[in-house]
């Protein structure tokens, strides 16, 4: 008999996620003694629980542009390579106890100079995070494999530099390039000379796509930038009309995207919270997925979300019935989509989630 499909029991199924920021995933009481470490005087809050309340109210306003303006303060108190590096080893801790198996973290390094500190300097205290936290959690019998992703600002000017920095530290965990933030005003065509730096590099690089945006930012997304995945990409289905018959007809775009199997990093509570999407009801995460898109599952920012990757995975299935093998498939697409090798993928999904999925189902 199949494992019953409960919060709990999901918890105990391997997971892969690839789009989760680091800045956005800090636990409340580490903020707190951070902040009064480093003398970051501007907390709303003194006590972890108000301050985590004060992080899930303040993001879920219905706007992207506010719902990023809580990261000032995670951002204010990750200033020094002893921060960071708390902040990269308690993220891999954190999602190892969620019975995450592979992760790619994000952050935006020059968001993290602000103390003197060089992009490199910040690159290396993040990821030396990340290798103790893999160590810690394999000490506890929960082995997890984490790579960084850098992203770029995409109100910035600073995306080359960024690129660059991606490829310096290509072969010490860093798997690959992003670029965030507020999409409106910024298209990703201005950072051009960025994804042709990583292409002529034979580098991957996802890009932040069709959140608060429509269909152009995903179209300049693929067709000028070549991106390898798309962060979010909820707005594709406005290029998804419902005939006469009730039967899905697909727009050129989404035509495309589908043929090409590009990954959808799709962030379900927070689409919800930035008001991409009225709920998870309405989220388009269940069209795409019956129609065969490679939809995958995502936290986003764990913090401002309050969520964990089985949680999301558990609204999934209360909102759309999934079962067992929707989660598998799920899981699946996202080891098919990492950056990181093909053995490596491949060896997760037949070591590690494809056994222990097997058990689940019963």
């Amino acid at each position: 008999m199949p494992t019953p499909l409960t919060l709990e029991n999901i918890r105990r199924a391997p997971k892969a996620l690839l789009h989760d920021h680091l800045d956005g995933g800090l636990r409340p009481a580490t903020v707190l003694e951070l902040a009064q470490q480093y003398g970051y005087d501007d907390l709303p809050a003194d006590d972890a629980d108000e301050l985590a309340t004060f992080f899930r109210t303040a993001a879920h306003s219905g706007s992207l542009v506010r719902y990023l303006e809580p990261f000032a303060h995670t951002v204010g108190v990750m200033q020094t390579p002893d921060a960071l590096h708390r902040v990269a080893r308690e993220a891999v801790e954190d999602l190892a106890d969620d019975n995450v198996v592979y992760a790619e973290v994000r952050f935006a390094p020059e968001l993290h100079i602000n103390e003197g500190l060089s992009l490199d300097a910040v690159v290396d205290a993040v990821l030396a995070g990340f290798a103790d936290g893999e160590k810690a959690a394999a000490a506890a019998g929960r082995a997890i494999t984490v790579r960084c992703l850098v992203t770029a600002m995409r109100h910035a000017a600073r995306s080359r530099e960024i690129a660059e920095l991606a490829i310096r530290f290509r072969d010490k965990g860093v798997v690959g390039f992003d670029i965030a933030g507020a999409e409106a005003g910024y298209p990703p065509t201005r950072h051009l000379d960025a994804f042709e730096y990583m292409r002529s590099n034979n580098a991957r690089f996802t890009i932040h796509a069709g959140e608060a945006f429509g269909l152009p930012s995903i179209h300049e997304a693929i067709a000028f930038c070549g991106a390898d995945r798309l962060g979010h990409g909820v707005r594709i289905v406005d290029d998804i009309e419902i005939g006469p018959d009730g039967e899905p007809k697909l727009g050129r775009l989404a035509s495309l995207l589908r043929d090409k199997r590009v990954p959808f990093e799709m962030c379900p509570s927070s689409n919800v919270q930035t008001g991409a999407v009225e709920s998870i009801a309405a989220h388009p995460f269940d069209r795409l997925a019956r129609l065969r898109f490679r939809v995958t599952v995502n936290t986003d920012n764990r913090l401002m979300s309050d969520t964990t990757m089985s949680m999301e995975m558990a609204r999934l299935v209360e909102t759309f019935g999934y079962g067992w093998s929707d989660l598998e498939r799920f899981t699946i697409n996202a080891m098919k989509s990492a950056f990181i090798s093909f053995p490596e993928r491949l060896a997760i999904i037949d070591e590690v989630i494809k056994p222990r999925y097997v058990v689940l189902v019963g």
